[in-house]
């Protein structure tokens, strides 16, 4: 039986979000957006969904300081020991180590679910249950799981991993990680059933993980692990604002899940979707007439085909005659651009912007 007592979130909310520009902005990226018009940002949809098993002050934000304002003023009763503020951009590898540091303070038997702040669950009550049955594995054994979702088309905009030797039910050996694959590998990895999209959802219990980044990475962070009569948050946080620049710019999946020996993942089936980029969102979505997503935009569309398209609130468009497009307009800054290869441009073009016009459009 999981214990939810011993059981701690931590949802990764500090990313620039710039493969979704220009909707999403370096002041204000996706994760706090009410992208799709629903009455709650995609942070505030990933909090609620977990405040469904977890006490609410078990789960931590970890966000970048330009964002801290954000998360208090969009979960407004969140106590300040849950947010996490990281003085300077660094990849997922410190944030979990540093959250891992902070949850056995509070509790050294604890369990530690990571979840980006981005992604969209189509059922809740299967993402709970695959989430409540992770945990009761990671709690009675020293294991990383990752939580893979069977792929519904060959999308390569999406980390694969592969299955090895079955452990238990539902529940796998991990074989091998591959991160974002050409589309040929990737059908060829759909068609073998078996690869599953790595959802970046991932757990383990505090104990073994922190060992993990013991063997692994270089323990910039380890003095978070004494204890003492006079520790506290502040002083926590005064000695990450110190030496978290020190700290690796790595992703978790690198330095810790593609190395450690003891690596697990999940069949989930809780229906999923990265809704990091326009691709993946135009392929998650459900399309109108001609193969088209609207996404709550007012518009007029007249012989349009295999097209996105987001404008903001108070905002009217024609669109006439065009394939395969992204069309997207937020604020000063209206993209128009090809679908196809749409990562790649829209990264282009964030930089191109940003030394011709200057911070103020990205």
């Amino acid at each position: 039986m999981t214990n939810n007592d011993n059981t701690y979130c931590v949802i990764l909310s500090g990313g620039k979000g710039r493969r979704l520009w220009p909707c999403s902005r370096e002041r204000h990226p996706k994760q706090f957006i009410d992208f799709f018009g629903i009455g709650r940002t995609q942070l505030q949809q990933t909090f609620d969904r977990f405040a469904k098993i977890l006490p609410r002050d078990h789960i931590l934000i970890n966000t970048n300081e330009m964002y801290a304002h954000l998360v208090r003023e969009q979960l407004p009763d969140l106590p300040e020991k849950c947010l996490m503020i990281e003085p300077i951009y660094r990849n997922t590898a410190p944030s979990v180590a540093w959250a891992a540091h902070r949850v056995k303070h509070f509790n050294k038997d604890a369990n530690l679910i990571v979840a980006p702040s981005d992604h969209s669950v189509l059922h809740d009550d299967l993402f709970l249950q695959n989430i409540m049955e992770g945990i009761s594995f990671v709690q009675n054994h020293d294991a990383l799981l990752t939580m893979g979702v069977k792929p519904t088309r060959p999308e390569p905009g999406y980390g694969y991993v592969q299955l090895g030797e079955e452990v238990a039910k539902g529940l796998y050996q991990v074989k091998s990680f591959t991160e974002k694959p050409d589309r040929d590998f990737a059908r060829m990895f759909m068609e073998s059933g078996e690869f599953y999209w790595n959802t970046g959802l991932f757990m383990s219990n505090v104990k073994y993980l922190l060992q993990c980044f013991e063997t692994l990475l270089p323990a910039v962070l380890r003095q978070l692990d004494i204890t003492s009569p006079d520790y506290s948050i502040a002083k926590e946080n005064e000695y990450i604002e110190k030496n978290f620049p020190l700290y690796p710019n790595l992703s978790i999946d690198y330095g810790i899940l593609e190395k450690s020996e003891n690596v697990y993942v999940k069949k989930c089936d809780f229906g999923w979707a990265d809704l990091g980029a326009w691709h993946s969102i135009y392929e998650a979505m459900q399309n109108v007439e001609g193969e088209n997503v609207v996404i709550d935009s007012d518009v007029l569309i007249d012989d349009c085909h295999n097209t996105i398209i987001k404008l903001s609130k108070g905002k009217f468009a024609v669109l006439n005659g065009l394939n395969g497009f992204i069309v997207a307009e937020n604020d000063n800054m209206l993209l128009v651009c090809k679908k196809e290869d749409s990562s790649a441009l829209v990264r282009k073009y964030v930089n191109e912007v940003h030394i011709k016009k200057g911070g103020e459009y990205i």
